[in-house]
């Protein structure tokens, strides 16, 4: 069949493969089973972030879209709060209000190639940080 000739093939990875890594934002961990590299240019940052008591983020905006799905834990983002089964879409570009989660929680993350902006998700830097920044420092511009 010409699919199989000039199609890929899916790719599975098990969350169990993947260790939790530090992410930008206070109390934020996240296993990223797919990214953005080298090798994969397209992939989404598509994974989970874990939430601990407390932890938040500041507003601020991405050229990329994205889609989040709570799955445990209550959310106040910007004016709102969200618990488990709500699925929000953020649209290319968009501003995220600020976050606050006093229960903590988890959520599914899939980050993509914004269809009107062509701003790419970001890996390095963000999900995979040996240290976080003080907030102060982070680049809240994308």
């Amino acid at each position: 069949m010409s699919q199989t000739l000039t199609h890929q093939p899916l790719s599975a990875i098990r969350v169990e493969e993947r260790e939790w890594e530090t992410l930008r934002w206070p109390g934020q961990w996240s296993k990223m089973l797919f990214h953005p590299r080298a090798e994969a240019p397209t992939e989404p940052n598509a994974g989970l972030v874990r939430y601990d008591p407390g932890s938040h983020h500041p507003l601020h905006k991405h050229d990329f879209a994205q889609v989040w799905y709570i799955l445990e834990g209550t959310f106040t983002i910007g004016e709102a709060t969200y618990g488990p089964g709500t699925m929000l879409y953020y649209p290319d570009p968009h501003f995220e209000p600020p976050l606050i989660t006093e229960t903590g929680g988890l959520m599914l993350f899939v980050q993509y190639q914004g269809p009107t902006t062509g701003g790419r998700p970001v890996y390095d830097g963000r999900f995979n940080l040996t240290a976080r920044r003080p907030i102060g420092e982070e680049n809240v511009e994308r």
